[in-house]
């Protein structure tokens, strides 16, 4: 029988030392490294900072899509045909009372004034004759060396000259009439809006020339739903907004017309502006209408917790276990730091204010 010879002592690495523990726990090297590479770490929600989603009260207020319009805005035509000769304004220019636009070609109507103008100094040349004649007559017949007769006869030609001199002089003054009819003018203080000709264009009666406006008087029209209208107070305090104002105008005068449009079963608002306000006709406007009781709660969030995503608008939503949740909304009116929602969200919701943070937890 042999003897056992001793094994040598090897000294333990610290790999040698895992190995021996990894075998009594029934684990081997490298197996926790694997599953750790084969499954992703669950991120757990940080605590992302919220604001709930504000009520502002009863909306006491109701709005109403409106348009700038001019009080005096005048469509210039023309009366007679010719041809387009001259044209001294274009769109923007501005404009005094009298002040020539554009010509038309008068040369017709130039010779038919010169013919009356000769006519007229005809007419009064055989008035002044019969003039002298009656005068001579009536010396006559104080001498009692002509008869009555020979006297009415020359009274009768006086008569007669003077009204043709009369007619001849209205006529005259038709011609010269017609003739300033070629020639268009601004009939007030204004601004050219729109010019539809250009040189050489035949005009024709009827036909729109030039536009032009009275920028000093400008309103806000707006058609208003029948259901509003009758909520108006007899006193009503009504405002207006305008595209890019950053306040709203309290109007010099309010008209609400009495007819009802049968189409669309609203009633025109007119705002009549301060004088001065700084617009242009066409230009988009907003009536705000005290109605009391006219809607829900306002619900109101910060503007920095809205995402505009192409035409996606949303706000994040925390929910119960915590997780933000995209959801949709239409919104409102910028009030300072805040915005409305009009539709998508309830008051007192938690909105996440940094949708970016929010974005990147899943």
């Amino acid at each position: 029988m042999s003897a056992l010879l001793p094994l040598p002592r090897l000294p333990l690495t610290a790999l040698a030392v895992a190995a021996l523990l990894g075998a009594a726990a029934g684990v081997w090297p490298g197996a926790g490294i694997a599953s750790a590479q084969g499954t992703a770490p669950t991120t757990q929600p940080s605590r992302l900072p919220t604001a709930p989603a504000q009520s502002r009260g009863t909306a006491e207020q109701a709005s109403v899509d409106g348009v700038v319009e001019a009080v005096r805005q005048t469509v210039l035509a023309a009366q007679v045909p010719g041809a387009v000769v001259a044209l001294q304004v274009k769109a923007g220019d501005r404009v005094k009372a009298g002040q020539l636009l554009l010509r038309l070609d008068a040369r017709a109507a130039e010779q038919t004034a010169a013919a009356g103008a000769a006519q007229v100094r005809a007419a009064r040349a055989a008035q002044d004759a019969a003039t002298r004649e009656f005068e001579r007559q009536k010396q006559l017949f104080d001498k009692a060396y002509i008869s009555q007769a020979a006297l009415d006869r020359a009274e009768a030609q006086y008569k007669t000259a003077q009204a043709e001199a009369a007619a001849q002089l209205a006529s005259a003054g038709a011609a010269r009439t017609q003739s300033d009819f070629y020639l268009v003018r601004a009939p007030y203080d204004g601004v050219i809006a729109e010019v539809g000709v250009v040189l050489g264009d035949m005009a024709m009666p009827g036909k729109p020339l030039v536009t032009v406006y009275d920028p000093t008087a400008l309103r806000v029209s707006a058609a208003v739903p029948q259901t509003l209208a009758a909520k108006l107070p007899a006193d009503a305090k009504v405002q207006a907004e305008l595209a890019g104002a950053a306040a709203r105008i309290t109007p010099v005068r309010t008209q609400l017309l009495p007819t009802v449009d049968p189409a669309t079963h609203s009633q025109t608002l007119r705002l009549d502006l301060p004088p001065g306000t700084t617009a242009v006709p066409g230009q988009f406007a907003r009536a705000w209408l005290p109605v009391a009781g006219s809607g829900d709660a306002r619900v109101l969030v910060p503007a920095q917790a809205v995402v505009r995503r192409a035409e996606l608008t949303a706000v994040y939503v925390a929910g119960a276990d915590g997780k933000p949740l995209l959801r949709q909304v239409r919104l409102g009116r910028t009030e300072g730091a805040q915005v409305e929602v009009l539709s998508g969200l309830t008051a007192g919701e938690q909105v996440v204010l940094d949708p970016q943070a929010a974005a990147r937890i899943r």
